[in-house]
Parts: structure tokens; sequence; C-alpha cells
């Protein structure tokens, strides 16, 4: 992208938002009430008797007609609004786990399409702590416990539904991708135009025979008139472990730093403590995300376990950049095998 292109304007698309906005969680949360529910628990039995396998139901295997009116509501939230959103009363205490993810499936294919998350091909991943060493370039973090930083993930919707909870920490982050852009160019308006430019990825050792360990991709791009910011600040750190990776300049160094530092201020993010039966989703463009450190139970049924979705969402206005998720690759183990 040109230089010319850099907007260097403060940012209106997606709406600039600061997390102080939000006074309590009833600001972005929405609270299934029993009729909600039962018409999920109905909804249930209707796609396991369909005789379909989970990633093969349609939305009519799934169906929602008394959520409808509030689902095309999340929708045009996640898609034009505040870009995230709190779901409260998922059934989690009365169904097993394959049962909810059965339901959460469900209730995904209303809002998008399913993707890859991984080069396994898993459609929905567990986010817990398999004793991965997270220190191993190949390991992707959400298999451990230690914090995360504000990042996006590789899709244009994502969705985390809390079965468990740890023992105390894993809290959830999230910050405005407007709000962090327009206080850079603020702050340093002389690096704004680098986040136009490619940085190097690593591919953590998911790359195909033959491919580069790494990839190049901005962190920012204007989409039919809005900003786009797709940001993983460890894969571009990490990709300096190459030899053959072009060096980051000192400038772009600072500009991770900048990012890093605005989106750690209490005065720009949200936290949020996620309980079972709890979904948020949150569209990439919008709302990095974060993580802090956890420590979980010792005993295996009560660990922290999240169940995740990366979709595309359904309404036509899914970024091309992030709308196809992570290729496969023969050889890769899928979450679901590492327990």
């Amino acid at each position: 992208m040109s230089r010319t292109a850099v907007p260097l304007e403060p940012v209106e698309a997606p709406r600039p938002w600061h997390g102080p906005d939000f006074d309590g969680g009833q600001a972005f949360s929405e609270s299934l009430e029993a009729a909600d529910v039962a018409e999920l628990e109905r909804a249930l039995d209707v796609a396991r008797a369909s005789g379909r396998s989970r990633e093969a139901l349609t939305r009519d295997d799934f169906p929602l007609p008394g959520l409808a009116p509030r689902l095309e509501r999340w929708l045009a939230e996640l898609s034009r609004g505040r870009g995230f959103l709190n779901v409260k009363g998922l059934p989690v205490d009365r169904h097993d786990d394959e049962a909810m993810a059965w339901m959460y499936w469900g209730l995904g294919l209303h809002l998008g399409t399913a993707v890859s998350q991984k080069a396994a091909g898993d459609l929905l991943g567990h986010v817990r702590d398999t004793g991965a060493d997270p220190e191993d370039p190949g390991v992707r973090l959400y298999k451990t416990r230690v914090s995360l930083g504000f990042h996006s993930d590789g899709a244009d919707l994502v969705g985390l539904l809390c079965l468990r909870t740890g023992r105390s920490g894993g809290a959830l982050r999230l910050v405005s991708t407007a709000a962090l852009y327009n206080e850079l160019l603020r702050r340093r308006p002389d690096l704004v135009p680098l986040l136009f430019e490619p940085f190097c990825w690593d591919r953590n050792e998911e790359q195909r025979p033959g491919e580069a360990p790494f990839f190049q991709l901005p962190i920012c791009r204007m989409h039919e008139g809005r900003l786009g910011f797709f940001y993983i600040p460890w894969y571009i750190r990490k990709a300096q472990r190459h030899p053959e990776a072009p060096r980051m300049s000192a400038e772009q160094h600072a500009l991770l730093d900048e990012i890093d530092e605005i989106a750690a201020d209490p005065a720009f993010h949200l936290s949020m403590q996620l309980a079972p039966g709890e979904i948020n989703f949150l569209k990439n463009d919008t709302a990095l995300h974060a993580r802090t450190e956890y420590v979980d139970h010792d005993e295996p049924a009560k660990k922290r376990h999240l169940l995740r979705l990366w979709l595309t969402i359904r309404d036509g206005s899914a970024d091309p950049l992030v709308a196809g998720g992570i290729p496969r690759k023969e050889g890769v183990r899928a979450d679901a095998d590492d327990f």
C-alpha cells in the first residue's frame, strides 16, 4: 500500500470506544431467558436427530425462530457497532461438554461460517492448558496458562464459550482498534505509516513442505473505508529467529512497543471474567483481545476449558484478509487429540 493511502486523521470506522465507556457488564451483555434456552435445547435435539455430523449441519438443521430477531441485532452490533458481545446463560450446568459443543456450534451457524483455526483443520478449538512449553516455537500459546498479550485471531469473528474457569486469573481484556489507532496517531504520527508496510510473521512451525517459515503482511489496511487491524506481536517478534527474515528496524520495534503500551492502559481496555455458560463474540478488526495468566485446578475434570469458534460473518462484511482461516496441512495434531 502506498503511503498516500495511510489515514492521517482519526478513524471512525470501526467505531472507537474506551473500556471505561462501559459501566458494568449490562452495557455489552445479553442474557438468555428460559424460553431462549429451551429453544436452543430443542434445536440441539433436531440437529442430533438429523443424522449429520456436527460440521455438516446447516442453519436449517438448528432452527432458532424465536431467537432470530436478537441474532440479527447481534450481527449488527458485531459488524457495525462496538464489535463485541457477551452472551450469558448457556446451560452448561445440565449438559455435558459434547452437547454444549453442538449447541455452541449451532448458535454459531446463525452468525457465520466456521473456518479452520490451525493447520490440522480444527473448526472447533479447545482453549485449555495442555502442559505445553510456552517457550517452544511451535506451541500456540492458548495451550498454556501464560498471559496472552493483546492480539487478533486469524478470522473475521472469534467466539469463546466458557465451560469451566480456572482457580484464579484468566481475565479477558478487549481494546478498540480504532481508539488504539487514533491514540497512536496522537502520540507517534511518525510511526503510523509503518502500520501499512509489511512485517514478517512467524508461521509457528505450521508451514507446508518447501514453504518459508514466515510470511509478510502489514498490520493495518483499509477495506471499503474501514480500518483493518491484524496484530499478533509475538508472531512478528518471533519471526526474527529466522536468519532469512529481514531484520526489524528500531522504528518497527518502537511501533510494537507503543501499540502494546496503549492497549495495556486501563484508560483504553475493558476487562471481564467469563463465567461458565458465557460466550464472548468479537470482530477481529474492531477489537484486540488479551488474557491474563491463570492458575488452574489440580483435578482434570475441573480444569479451565473454553471452546473457540472462528467464523466468517454471514452478512457479507468480512474482510477477505482474514475470512479464510488457516490453511490445512497434513500431520498436525488437532486440539481434541491433546488429551
